[in-house]
């Protein structure tokens, strides 16, 4: 979705998205024809909204929490991948 849909579905000011892009808590697929939005990122977009509206998460704190949610990501799907190379076992 393009960057006015994003605001929209987001709930967002401009201001607000370009310091959340350039803090890198979201990043967009670039595209020729500019940034290309997902689902993903308007999910990500109120889950930082509410750790600072809801919660008085400060940035660095944002910082702290997104780092942690991408690592338990990446953790899971290395996950999932150990269980696809495992051999299948029967009881």
């Amino acid at each position: 979705m393009s960057k006015q849909e994003f605001l929209s579905s987001a709930g967002l000011q401009v201001q607000t998205l370009d310091f959340w892009l350039e803090q890198r808590w979201l990043i967009p697929e670039q595209t020729a024809g500019g940034a290309n939005f997902s689902d993903m990122d308007v999910a990500r977009a109120h889950f930082i909204r509410d750790l600072k509206a809801d919660f008085g998460v400060n940035d660095e704190g944002v910082d702290v929490i997104l780092h942690l949610v991408d690592q338990l990501h990446g953790l899971r799907r290395a996950l999932e991948q150990l269980r696809g190379d495992l051999p299948a076992t029967r009881p």
